[in-house]
């Protein structure tokens, strides 16, 4: 890179944390359902728009003396936290990708890297916003799952003009082989049918009746857990699921026939941006799939609501980002930061709960980490 280093740094850190104060911004008013747009910045207490020399990233929180400049109500401390970690993050990834060798499988910055590198600040950045909503209101908005997920399969299909042949070699977008490719197509009929029946009133929504805040209060033993009997909303749940099931199936065996339609199937899925594309979908379907398995199998089990949606729709979005392989293994290493969280509590004889969704995150983020590791004990494995 023709700058120096100091200057990306500085850049990069203060983008970050740029975006960390939007991030503020989704956090406060996406679970209120208030527009992130409109009004500007304001006080919560007092109201008062907050001007632009009162909204810098960092420096105003600690100019202003955590306090608003008009009614002296106390500013939040996760303001602060939430811009200086979006910071850390966005300089962090950076520095691994492109100023060490722990992730030499990305490229060069200037080479199609940045698009790998916005492309993954991108997804977490929003689980920054989606583990914080979570921890506050036990809730992840679907919202933010599906923009994730939105990014991820487009990005997904258009990374290979960009970045190609490196992301193929390395796995570091989504691809799908002919295989996968007619699982995803065939899944996503499946979900358009489901879609379809729950609309019509076919098939009965799961949970129905039970927004945000009545699951908030649900988790936190209100007494509402009653109203509902969990081993039959999985039932709904499993009915709802079945299309997909089937017709992912039923793509695969089709393209299992051979003859002409075998043929073109091969020449069609596998164009770059089209296997780009189709590997975004696998993804996002394994992604989901594997936390809505746990989630059913083990309400049924337990007779109590295990995991949530919001966490299913996550790790869809994060699957759409970095593949069915990536977004497994996460969803296997999350468990090891749980326990680590449940052996800090019993050492400070503490009891607070939390809920999934910022396990998840850090489980993604460390497959990220690790991506290049990961991927290279795959290979020898599977050569065996």
């Amino acid at each position: 890179m023709a700058a120096p280093d100091w200057i990306w740094f500085t850049f990069i850190f203060a983008l970050g944390c740029c975006i960390g104060s939007f991030l503020n911004v989704v956090i406060y008013r996406l679970p209120r359902d208030e527009s992130l747009v409109r009004p500007p910045s304001r006080c919560p207490a007092c109201g008062k728009g907050i001007c632009f020399y009162d909204n810098i990233p960092l420096i105003s929180w600690l100019l202003l003396g955590r306090k608003c400049r008009y009614c002296k109500a106390p500013i939040s401390p996760r303001y602060f936290v939430i811009e200086l970690l979006t910071g850390v993050v966005f300089i962090g990834l950076f520095i691994l990708y492109f100023r060490s060798d722990f992730r030499s499988d990305v490229g060069r910055f200037l080479s199609g890297g940045w698009f790998i590198y916005v492309f993954h600040i991108i997804l977490l950045a929003a689980l920054i916003a989606a583990s914080a909503i979570d921890l506050q209101f036990w809730v992840i908005p679907l919202s933010i799952c599906w923009f994730v997920t939105v990014v991820g399969l487009v990005g997904s299909g258009l990374g290979v003009y960009v970045t190609e042949p490196v992301i193929s070699v390395y796995k570091l977008l989504p691809r799908a082989s002919a295989n996968t490719a007619s699982l995803a197509v065939g899944a996503a009929i499946g979900l358009a049918i489901s879609w379809a029946l729950l609309v019509t009133g076919v098939i009965k929504r799961s949970y129905e009746g039970g927004d945000s805040h009545e699951s908030f209060q649900k988790d936190q033993g209100s007494g509402d857990e009653a109203q509902f009997k969990h081993r039959l909303e999985m039932c709904r749940e499993i009915v709802f699921l079945l299309p997909i099931i089937v017709c992912a199936v039923a793509g695969y065996w089709i393209m299992q026939q051979g003859g002409a339609v075998r043929n073109w199937w091969l020449d069609f899925s596998q164009h770059p941006a089209v296997a780009g594309l189709l590997g975004g979908l696998w993804g996002y379907f394994v992604g989901c799939g594997i936390v809505w398995a746990t989630r059913i199998l083990g309400t049924l089990g337990f007779g109590k609501e295990a995991m949530g949606l919001g966490d299913v729709h996550l790790m869809g979005a994060a699957g759409a980002v970095i593949g069915p392989l990536f977004v497994v293994v996460s969803f296997f290493i999350a468990p090891f930061f749980g326990l680590a969280w449940a052996g800090m509590q019993m050492f400070f004889k503490k009891t607070r709960q939390i809920p999934y969704g910022p396990f998840l995150s850090l489980g993604i983020l460390t497959v990220m980490i690790l991506h290049e590791w990961i991927w290279s004990y795959a290979n020898a494995m599977f050569a065996r």
